[in-house]
């Protein structure tokens, strides 16, 4: 996705991460969490600012304060695309909830990027062995 067609200043959006071989990585409270190879899908919100989040989580300098920042801080982890859905009206967890309905999906790290939900989602992070396809959730 190019990030100068997000228009919107807010959203939901995925963040579609290839991990290239299995790792072990520190993630703030959730402690050391086991990554195996192959993709992950994160979905978060930004009520305002959306090109400006996801930018943020683009960058290889940062302060590691989300969940995903720890993932995304390691050499074998790289954002492969990013899926965008504009406006408030369609939430991070109705996003997250579609995304882990998709053939293959498995839900890995429990409270991953989810500490904040108030909808009980067990985790905002997806794990697929293939890259996942979004097409049938236009």
């Amino acid at each position: 996705m190019n990030l100068a067609e997000v228009r919107a200043d807010s959203g939901s959006y995925s963040l579609v991460i290839s991990v290239l071989r299995s790792v072990s990585v520190v993630v703030g409270a959730l402690g050391a969490v086991q990554f195996k190879k192959g993709f992950y899908v994160y979905t978060g919100r930004a009520k305002r600012n959306l090109r400006a989040r996801i930018e943020r989580h683009l960058r290889s300098e940062k302060r590691l304060h989300w969940h995903i920042d720890y993932l995304l801080n390691e050499e074998s982890a790289r954002v492969a695309d990013v899926v965008v859905r504009p406006g408030l009206e369609r939430s991070e967890c109705e996003m997250n909830m579609q995304i882990a309905s998709l053939p293959g999906a498995e839900t890995c790290v429990p409270g991953f990027g989810s500490s904040d939900c108030a909808n009980g989602c067990g985790a905002h992070l997806v794990f697929f062995e293939r890259r996942p396809s979004f097409r049938s959730l236009a």
